[in-house]
């Protein structure tokens, strides 16, 4: 006896809507917190060497909670996580427009980012729940662009909040411009349909316990204000982080063969190819987010430019990745499949020299924002590409635990980056720092292309050489 497939949902369309403003939101809450950051430290004081904290308080919560608000999801259901990832990413948008210390603004900065990991993991879940056929891929495919438009507006966005000082309101506005933002969201709510896990997977305390842990004993080190990372205390911390990360790793082997519910598929490390994305995946979105400050430093610090200026310069960045990562997913690889990957790396890696090279030209470069639109369409590129190859050959039960695993270590790289590049940045911010932390970049993206190789060499199923290419897939927060 044959059964018909259930309907669509009949108010699915509006409940996208909030789906996608949600989404944007949380990409334009990084891009114009970079762009703002300098005038949050002017104003609020304290430490220069403390505004990389200002992104990397965001992406780090994000990406160590990411997994776990997956399962609340579905454990409790996607709809009612998200209502309550967004209403908590309102009220602490507020309280950090309302901020009268730089210390207090990076705390809840954190909560912010540990509500964006309730709100984010429930988008896809939802949309298979609510649409059907061919409206399932409109409706997936719709994600790219709206966060192609999120990462061309929101330096612009950021850089004009600021510079307008609406009301006195100074850099405080690119918070509150989150407040009718969340307010639309949760007023579409209503219409989003619940959905959750047809069986209630463990939430793992254990396993989110030890990443927590060795994250914090790993990043921390970097991101301090005082001393440097060779010190006796700060070599300890990061030891200790990877003896915990090692723990782990062992922690989640157990889990799966006493048939626990894990935080991660371990099945995903039988081979180096997934190891070697996740590799890639950090360290790129690391070189992408990282650069992105350091332009916004050089500008704003060392060159005297302001807000509404570093907004338009990294303009053609966005731009370029927007346009390209559209190329790439609907035509490009289709047809070039995995040359795209290594086509992407090299145009970035040649701008983020030609970068280097417009910093040493003077105060203002000229070249800068050409330089910097190169790297953009490498990153668009690259991104669609990548995130193809990495899913492609893994099995069914195992792309969930893929997907929320380099997304969590996107959001993970993007913080080591910020930490990283800042640091050598502000090392020498007067003295060629911004060229120095170009060469970084350069070094990293090296590594990244060692490991591109690998993920195509190593372990590779003998049933992915003749499949054809699967969808590509983009990144919610791609800088």
């Amino acid at each position: 006896m044959s059964t018909n497939p259930p309907s669509p949902h009949p108010r699915r369309w509006a409940a996208l809507a909030a789906l996608l403003t949600a989404e944007a939101m949380n990409l334009l809450d990084t891009t114009i917190v970079q762009v703002a950051a300098p005038r949050m430290h002017a104003e609020l004081g304290g430490p220069i060497s403390a505004v990389p904290w200002l992104t990397s308080a965001y992406t780090l919560p994000f990406a160590v909670l990411l997994l776990t608000g997956a399962r609340l999801g579905d454990r409790a259901g996607r709809r009612r996580m998200f209502r309550i990832g967004v209403a908590g990413f309102l009220l602490a948008s507020l309280a950090c427009a309302c901020a009268p210390a730089l210390g207090v603004l990076i705390a809840f900065r954190a909560v912010q980012g540990a509500a964006a990991a309730l709100i984010v993991p429930q988008t896809i879940g939802l949309i298979k729940a609510m649409f059907r056929g061919d409206e399932t891929a409109r409706a997936l495919g719709s994600i790219g662009p709206v966060m192609g438009l999120a990462a061309v507006c929101g330096p612009v966005l950021g850089g004009v909040l600021t510079h307008a000082d609406l009301f006195g309101s100074s850099w405080r506005a690119v918070f509150l411009v989150n407040v009718p933002l969340s307010l639309a969201v949760l007023a579409l709510a209503p219409f989003l349909a619940e959905d959750r896990a047809p069986r209630r997977p463990g939430l793992d305390p254990a396993g989110t316990a030890l990443a927590v842990l060795a994250t914090g004993l790993i990043v921390l080190p970097l991101l301090r204000s005082d001393g440097g990372v060779t010190d006796g205390s700060a070599l300890a911390s990061l030891g200790a982080g990877l003896a915990v990360a090692a723990a782990f790793a062992v922690q989640q082997r157990r889990g799966t063969r006493r048939g626990r519910g894990t935080l991660v598929e371990t099945s995903l490390f039988t081979s180096a190819r997934f190891p070697a994305a996740l590799v890639s995946s950090a360290l790129f979105f690391g070189v992408s987010t990282g650069l992105t400050l350091v332009v916004v430093l050089h500008l704003q610090v060392t060159s005297s430019a302001d807000a509404l200026t570093s907004g338009l310069t990294l303009l053609p960045c966005s731009a370029g990745m927007a346009a390209a990562s559209w190329c790439a997913g609907a035509h490009l690889v289709r047809r070039y499949g995995s040359a795209v990957l290594a086509a992407g790396l090299a145009v970035m890696a040649a701008g983020v020299a030609a970068t280097a090279g417009a910093f040493d030209a003077a105060d203002h470069p000229a070249l800068l924002p050409c330089a910097l639109a190169v790297v953009g369409i490498g990153q668009g590129l690259f991104t669609p590409a990548f995130f193809t190859a990495a899913l492609h050959p893994l099995r069914p039960q195992e792309i969930g635990s893929a997907a929320g695993l380099l997304n969590a270590v996107q959001q993970l790289g993007a913080t080591l980056g910020v930490a990283v590049l800042g640091r050598v940045y502000l090392a020498s911010a007067a003295g060629g720092g911004a060229q120095r932390a170009c060469w970084a970049s350069l070094a990293a993206l090296a590594v990244v292309a060692a490991a591109g190789r690998l993920m195509h060499t190593a372990g590779r199923p003998v049933a992915a050489e003749s499949e054809p290419a699967a969808e590509p897939l983009g990144t919610t927060h791609a800088r």
